[in-house]
Order: structure tokens, then C-alpha cells, then sequence
């Protein structure tokens, strides 16, 4: 028997109907770095439908892309709303990208409006000229135009184009498989690959996000996306949000430990995100001012392995991380790592230290050599593959057929899925090092270094070795007034990993280098080594 229920598409477009008329008094705050300026969502909706028209009069009529240049605001969340709801799609500019990354992409992507804001202009002016596909450039709050008047594109101001704008827009019906969003890749190996997110895809994550299982949002809680709204989506947290009805406190360019802390005492958020390194600061910037985080019941935290030490000070001071994890190919949430049912004590933090269990809706496998399934008894390792309504199955005009196998999603994580669905990444294909025909885990030593008192970050990476032809390097960043030295790194790592996995060359560094997205840059690292540009110390 056929099915009576309705075909009722899952769009964008509803989930901002929803959420900016159910939950119209729920607000969105925006840090301005000593206060907040606020808009309810109801006033939100209206600005979008008022944006939607304004795009429509500079010709977006289609699936053109609209590009984003922008930090974590009320505007962009209008953007986030009107752009894909318009039926237009939403390209996401990461604004920490090399110059020639970010031409590529906006050529690539074929954006033809860009929205900058005003206090981004220096860094989209040297570039401009060179995006050629874009004939609009929208500039959102005060900044300076001046560099941007010579580059052959109509400027505009974002606040003159939605007050001549109706308040009111005809959304049209849309396709929910049709493309609503796309972010690329941080490029790690050769160019950035474009994600395009369905409205399909973009419904049912945050529906899966709003779930328990993943970060239980509603109506009662406050999301603060750390984030950036350029790296995935922020993590999907504004389209969850919305959809919960949940209120949002956007940082703004405040995304320092300071302003950060005054933003969490003063607004109260319940729920917020951000990559480890960002925690970390937090909470040594907590600690040593008393600061008040208690309005956290949860923190989800992702973008690179969370160390076990940061979750366990988060615990001391009454917030609780937990780690999920995920790619831009992923939407990006897929697995988050709350402890089982009645676990406590040590059996919790087993779990927890996990990069956690799979979301309803996704399957995930662990593959061997030759392609050979594995078992998931938490003990088999090989390359981590996923399928699933969210997950992405080819990359923008590029074929790379090595990333998709038999309809699943190569991650090119290496690690282990238990019976119960809990993954545990031990390393990204490229990074672990095998040592003399064993494989050591630099995330693992990385963990392990980053308990110790004195050590603020470490970054661990396989080098050449004439004898077991690759061995661990740690580069080591410690807390300012501590003389730890390699040796008694060294020592601190006995017991806690087998003999011959203790690193021999030892590097102390200012700062861990960086991608785009705030992941340790270990190529750099690599270069540095290769190059002679690091002050190695022998220890064996």
C-alpha cells in the first residue's frame, strides 16, 4: 500500500519560517566587544526577506552564488537565511586563507555577489580584481570603501539595499535536493574542493544536531557559535539553532579569550562551540581570573582531537566538553561522544576521550587493505568510510573518484569502531607514523604531552630515521615562566606509552602552526624539519 502522507519539502526556507515566526521574540545577539546589539528573530526574518529582495533587484535569479565575507553576526545570519531560501546558494569565504586560496574558490565557485564586512575590506580589496565572476560587492556596517572603488565591481551598502527593499518576499518553492550552501575544504593537499549542502541535507542535520544523542538544543537554550560561520557551516549550530528556536550570541571579531569570557558572563549561553585551541585559552584565561563559565551545560568541541587533560579541567570548573567529530564533507557533525547509559567514573571518561558515536542516519565502516571490510570489535584498524543523508558524495566540478568507494566516503582517518558505534580515530592516513613496520599515533603522544602542567600545545609528526625509517618529532609549546625540558617530557611519557614509541628529537616552539580552520598545520612542521628551520634537541 502506497503512503497517504504529505510530500513536504525539507528546505532552509522552513526552517526560517518556523523559527522567525514560532520563535519570533527569541533574540540574536551580537557582540560589539563591551555590550551586545540585539534583533529578534522576527525582525531577522524580515531583514532576510528585505536582503532576498535587494538580491533579486542586483539579478540574483537562480542558483547564482552569493559569497560571504563576514564574521559571526546577526547580518550573516540573515544571509544564512535569505540566500538559500531565495533558491540563490550560500558560499562561505574563509577569510583566514592564503590570497591565491581564496581567489581560486570564488573563481572556482563562480560567486557573483560578494557580502564583506566593513572591517574585513583590507583583507578582500588586494584580491577583488581577481574574482572574476563577481560583479556585486555588498559591504555590511562601517568600513571604509575607498580600496575597493578601483576594482570594476558595483558597491553597495548592506543597510541602503534592505531599507529600500520590501519587507515582505515571495519565497519560492524549492527543491529540497537542490544546492543551498557549499564550503571548501581547508586544502591541506592541493586545492580546495567545494561541499555543496543540499536543503535536505542542511534539514536533517540540524534536526539530527537538535537530537539528544548529538547536543539536545531547544527553546531553552543559548547557542554561541565560537565557530566561524565560514568553516562548515559553523558547524550547523546557526540552522539548528533557529530550528529549536534556541536564542543565538554571535562573537563578532571577539574571538580571543578575554572577550570571549566577558561575552559567556555576560550573555549566559548554554551551548557553545569551538575548536580545543580556543578552549584552551579560555580556560586558562577562567582560571586565573575566577571567571564564571557555569552557564555552560554543554560544550561540543571538534576540528582536531580534544585532549583529555583540557576536558578534564573543563570538568573541574563545573562545564562539560564533549568531542564530536566531522569533516566538511560531513555537514559536518557525525559521531559526539556522550558516555553510555549509567557509565561513570572511568567507564564515562572511556568513552569520552572517543571521538564518539555515530549519529542516527549515518553508517560507518572500518576498511583494510584491499578494501577489506573490517570487524567493528574496537581493536581492527584501517581507514574510516561513511554514507549517510548529509554526507557528501562527489566534490563541485571535480571528479576525484579516489575519495568515494562504492558509494561511501573515504575520510582518511585511520581508527577503530566498536560494536556499540563508538569510533576512535588513532591518527589522519598522512599523519601516523610507522616506525621499523608499527604504527605510533601522533594524536596519542600529542594527548599524552598536552597533560603535563608546563605544555600548552604539542604537535607530533613522523620524520626520517636511517634506521626504523620514520620516527615521532614532538614540538612542544610550554606556558610562559616553565623550564620543562625534553628530558623530563620525556620521562613523563614513560609508562603512559610503550618504550619504543618515546620521541627522540624534541623541538620547543612558540605556537603550533595553523590552518585556516584552527587544526595543527603538520606539513609546516614537516617543511621546518626538512628545511633546518627547527632547533632540534636529541634525546634517547
Amino acid at each position: 500500500m502506497w503512503s497517504t502522507m504529505q510530500d513536504f519539502p525539507l528546505t532552509i526556507t522552513s526552517i526560517m519560517r518556523y523559527g522567525t515566526s514560532v520563535f519570533g521574540a527569541t533574540e540574536v545577539a551580537t557582540w560589539t566587544g563591551d555590550g551586545t546589539r540585539r534583533r529578534t528573530y522576527a525582525e531577522v526574518g524580515e531583514r532576510a526577506a528585505r536582503l532576498a529582495g535587494a538580491l533579486r533587484g542586483l539579478g540574483v535569479d537562480g542558483d547564482q552564488r552569493v559569497a560571504t565575507f563576514m564574521w559571526n553576526n546577526a547580518e550573516h545570519l540573515e544571509a544564512y537565511l535569505a540566500v538559500p531560501s531565495m533558491g540563490a546558494v550560500l558560499h562561505t569565504l574563509n577569510l583566514r586563507l592564503f590570497p591565491d586560496q581564496l581567489v581560486y574558490i570564488a573563481n572556482h565557485a563562480e560567486d557573483r555577489v560578494v557580502l564583506v564586512d566593513g572591517s574585513l575590506i583590507p583583507l578582500l580589496a588586494p584580491v577583488l580584481p581577481q574574482l572574476k565572476t563577481v560583479q556585486h560587492v555588498i559591504v555590511v556596517g562601517a568600513g571604509d570603501t575607498a580600496p575597493l572603488a578601483d576594482a570594476g565591481k558595483d558597491l553597495h551598502s548592506y543597510e541602503d539595499l534592505l531599507a529600500a527593499a520590501p519587507a515582505d518576499f515571495d519565497w519560492p518553492e524549492i527543491d529540497e535536493r537542490s544546492a543551498a550552501a557549499m564550503c571548501y575544504t581547508s586544502g591541506t593537499t592541493g586545492n580546495p574542493k567545494g561541499v555543496v549542502y543540499s536543503h535536505r541535507s542542511a534539514y536533517l542535520h540540524s534536526m539530527a544536531t537538535c537530537t539528544g544523542n548529538a547536543m539536545g538544543l531547544s527553546a531553552t537554550d543559548t547557542v554561541l557559535p565560537v565557530v566561524p560561520m565560514f568553516h562548515a557551516n559553523a558547524w550547523g549550530l546557526p540552522y539548528a539553532a533557529v530550528m529549536a528556536g534556541a536564542a543565538l550570541v554571535m562573537p563578532d571579531r571577539f574571538l580571543q579569550a578575554e572577550p570571549l569570557v566577558r561575552l559567556i558572563e555576560a550573555e549566559r549561553p548554554t551551548v557553545a562551540g569551538a575548536v580545543p585551541t580556543i578552549w584552551s585559552d579560555v580556560l586558562r584565561h577562567a582560571r586565573e581570573h575566577g571567571s564564571d563559565l557555569g552557564s555552560l551545560r554543554l560544550v561540543p568541541c571538534g576540528g582536531s582531537a580534544v585532549p583529555e587533560a583540557l576536558m578534564r579541567g573543563f570538568d573541574e570548573i563545573g562545564v562539560r566538553i564533549v568531542q564530536a567529530w566531522g569533516m566538511t564533507e560531513t555537514s559536518p557533525v557525525a559521531t559526539v561522544a556522550h558516555p553510555p547509559a549509567g557509565a561513570t567514573g572511568e567507564d564515562a571518561w572511556q568513552a569520552r576521550v572517543t571521538q564518539g558515536r555515530i549519529l542516527a542516519g549515518l553508517e560507518i565502516r572500518i576498511v583494510g587493505d584491499g578494501d577489506v571490510v573490517l570487524p567493528n570489535d574496537g581493536e581492527a584498524v584501517g581507514e574510516v568510510e561513511i554514507r549517510g543523508p548529509w554526507i557528501t558524495g562527489a566534490y563541485h566540478l571535480d571528479e576525484d573518484p579516489g575519495k568515494f568507494h562504492d558509494g561511501w566516503l573515504r575520510t582518511g582517518d585511520v581508527g577503530t569502531l566498536s560494536s556499540d558505534g563508538y569510533l576512535v580515530l588513532t591518527d589522519r592516513a598522512k599523519d601516523v607514523i610507522k616506525s621499523g613496520g608499527e604504527w605510533i599515533s601522533s594524536v596519542e603522544l600529542e594527548n599524552h604531552l598536552m597533560a603535563h602542567p608546563d605544555v600548552i600545545e604539542a604537535a607530533v609528526v613522523g620524520v626520517p630515521d636511517d634506521r626504523w625509517q620514520e620516527r615521532p618529532l614532538a614540538s612542544v609549546v610550554v606556558r610562559d615562566g616553565a623550564a620543562v625540558t625534553a628530558a623530563e617530557l620525556r620521562e613523563f611519557l614513560s609508562g603512559r606509552i610503550p618504550k619504543w614509541q618515546l620521541p627522540e628529537r624534541w623541538s620547543f616552539i612558540a605556537e603550533v602552526p595553523k590552518t585556516s580552520v584552527g587544526k595543527f598545520d603538520k606539513k609546516v612542521l614537516r617543511r621546518r624539519y626538512a628545511d633546518g628551520g627547527l632547533d632540534v634537541e636529541r634525546v634517547d
